[in-house]
């Protein structure tokens, strides 16, 4: 008996597109990805059995959702789409004692009303169902057992079953939120970008002093950990017909998982200018079951001294610092009476941060002798003039709607030389 296979979607944050595919690669067999993964915009498509769904869902740190494609087919009316959603035989999915819940997105659908298309295939999941079992679901919009995606271009109408359910960014862990929390997949792209793998050779420690919650400080321990990213939560998949005679390769699949954890071989760093914040993150990395393996710390990022290392283990600094879209800079830079005269405007905090943090880190940073570097997330483009630094390479990235660049900084002794900067095409 051949095993199913499905064409599968992971949507991804444009930019992190090359990343996710190399994540696939890594985290699928021969086996289980029976073509591809190949990169497209805005996510990475490949065939690939129902255990890859599960093992992606499991481990995949920089895909939004898992999504498998079962119809697809031009369209000219919201008719035609409920003639495609009528073609599938939906009591191989569920029961009609389970529910449903159909989200649209559209880009360039010449369709009137993205509501009414949701409708139609709503009623084409009911209508099938009626005609199978004699009975028809019910919708349940905030935990369906059976969530679907719509995606529509100007022609072709794409639906997907939802094997994740709640998006991947949801680790199972956060509780403890600040003011404008990171999604636990930007971190993980921001670390990927880095390349940054919790080892002594790639990355080596890390050190996050704008910690927030400790998304990032988090995220990374788990990396270092080797603790899968969906070991905490539950996933729409395991409340479907298909993958119910899978349920003991899914026990067996993280159980598999959790034997690989490990301790950390790097040491992890965290602080935040707002104590409140710091005790936030801990408790987060408690429930990760990492909080052992992270020192936190309160101060301002512009006063905390560097982390101690052994001389020949090299540092990452990791910050989704304070900006204006974002959230309100504290500390020194926050500090009207810091200044001479007063601030006349409450960007001017933002712009005296970064200046003084670079000169922090010159004084802080640039002694050791296996070298720091930085990664600094942010929406100014002009960042490396302000900061009086330049720049050794600038990777696009989007924290939601805010465009960003996450800029590289080689911290070495006198940090003002300029080294080549890296061309990604995206100044």
């Amino acid at each position: 008996m051949s095993t199913p296979s499905f064409h599968l979607f992971l949507p991804c944050p444009a930019g992190v597109e090359s990343w996710l595919e190399a994540e696939v690669r890594e985290i699928l067999s021969a086996d289980e990805c029976l073509e591809g993964p190949k990169a497209f915009r805005g996510g990475v498509g490949l065939l690939g059995t129902l255990e890859a769904v599960m093992r992606l869902n499991l481990h995949s740190r920089l895909a939004q959702r898992v999504l498998v494609e079962v119809a697809i087919g031009e369209y000219y009316q919201e008719d035609d789409i409920y003639s495609l959603a009528n073609t599938i035989d939906w009591s191989e999915w569920i029961t009609p004692r389970q529910t449903l819940r159909v989200d649209t997105t559209a880009q360039h659908s010449p369709l009137h009303s993205l509501n009414f298309a949701t409708l139609r295939v709503k009623d084409a999941v009911c209508d099938v169902m009626r005609e199978v079992t004699g009975e028809r679901p019910s919708v349940d919009t905030r935990w369906p057992d059976l969530p679907l995606q719509l995606h529509l271009t100007e022609q072709h109408a794409t639906l997907y079953v939802d094997s994740s359910g709640e998006p991947l960014f949801k680790r199972g862990w956060r509780e403890d939120k600040g003011d404008a929390p990171l999604k636990e997949t930007l971190a993980a792209a921001m670390l990927a970008a880095a390349g940054w793998k919790g080892t002594p050779e790639a990355g080596g420690a890390l050190h996050d002093p704008c910690c927030g919650s400790g998304t990032i400080v988090v995220e990374a321990a788990t990396i270092a950990c080797g603790i899968a990213p969906g070991i905490q939560r539950r996933f729409a998949f395991e409340k479907l017909k298909p993958f119910q005679a899978l349920m003991p390769a899914w026990r067996a699949m993280k159980d598999e998982a959790r034997a690989a954890e490990h301790a950390p071989a790097v040491p992890l760093f965290a602080s935040d200018v707002a104590f409140r914040m710091v005790d936030f993150a801990r408790r987060n990395a408690q429930r990760a079951g990492v909080e052992a393996y992270i020192q936190f710390n309160g101060g301002d990022a512009l006063e905390r001294p560097a982390p101690k290392l052994p001389d020949d283990l090299p540092g990452t600094l990791m910050l989704n610092p304070p900006y204006g879209e974002r959230i309100e800079v504290r500390g020194k830079a926050g500090n009207r009476s810091n200044f001479e005269g007063g601030l006349s405007e409450e960007r001017d905090a933002g712009d005296d941060f970064f200046p003084r943090l670079s000169a922090h880190w010159k004084r802080a940073y640039t002694q050791h002798p296996a070298g720091w570097t930085a990664w600094l997330l942010c929406p100014e483009m002009k960042l490396p003039s302000k900061m009086r630094l330049k720049e050794s390479r600038r990777v696009p990235m989007w924290n939601g709607p805010i465009e960003c660049r996450l800029f590289k900084f080689d911290l070495i002794a006198g940090s003002a030389r300029k080294p080549s900067v890296e061309s990604d095409g995206s100044r």
